[in-house]
């Protein structure tokens, strides 16, 4: 498997990467030992040269190397997958006190959610570093309608902004219900606009369902055809 590294050069902790953290590591040693010596100095240079850092969300996700599947891990050591950023997203209607944003029936279509069944496709983990929550009035609930709606600030439908978020990934809180005052990010000029920075980011593994659901305190106010957008902002393993 060391013999490969070359397909993780992308990564600054390549030992991380492959399941071998530390020098003294009796499996990271026998292997070095059964190289020759090109080979053998070629694979201590690599582990040894971070080069520059990470940053964002990829920096996060390498912190959490060791929490992937060895089947993620080998796709990443093998070049065969890779990091990539990443939003999941999908748009509901907002016609209800709870609005589930990710459910099993869900089918994927482009402008209305990326994945299907609330599930990421096969070999794909995701860590979620951010959430993104916005809202917006359709014209009618039509798909094209639902598409080409401007989706703004929370601020603007105070329903919605006094309401509350959480996230799940198999039923285990990635975070609680949160105000979505947290979402209002209009005077935050360094903040996307709807965007909550997760303090923690989780892991999400493929096949594990997601939920991520919106209560609301009241409808007052909510015109017929509000629609929310909600996104998980972060890195992902991907072809």
């Amino acid at each position: 498997m060391l013999g490969i590294l070359g397909a993780a050069d992308e990564y600054n902790n390549a030992g991380a990467l492959i399941g071998l953290d530390a020098t003294d590591n009796a499996e990271l040693l026998g292997a070095l030992r059964k190289m020759n010596p090109i080979q053998r100095q070629r694979t201590i240079n690599k582990l040894s040269n971070t080069g520059h850092p990470s940053r964002g969300s990829r920096s996060e996700m390498e912190k959490h190397f060791s929490e992937l599947p060895q089947y993620i891990k080998d796709g990443l050591s093998k070049g065969d997958l890779r990091l990539a950023d990443t939003v999941i997203y999908s748009i509901k209607l907002a016609n209800s006190k709870t609005v589930k944003m990710f459910e099993t029936q869900d089918d994927r279509q482009i402008g209305l959610r990326n994945i299907s069944n609330a599930k990421l496709p096969k070999n794909q983990a995701l860590l979620v570093s951010g959430v993104i929550l916005l809202a917006g009035v359709s014209v009618d609930q039509t798909p094209d309608n639902i598409m080409s709606t401007n989706f703004a600030a929370l601020e603007n439908i105070p329903a919605l902004a006094t309401g509350e978020t959480d996230l799940k990934a198999n039923k285990k809180q990635i975070f609680p219900e949160t105000s979505n005052a947290v979402f209002k990010t209009t005077n935050f000029h360094s903040v996307p606009l709807g965007y909550y920075k997760l303090a923690n980011p989780r892991l999400i593994l493929d096949d594990i369902l997601i939920e991520l659901t919106v209560q609301l305190g009241t409808v007052n106010g909510i015109a017929a055809n509000t629609y929310l957008y909600a996104g998980l902002h972060g890195t992902i393993t991907t072809p």
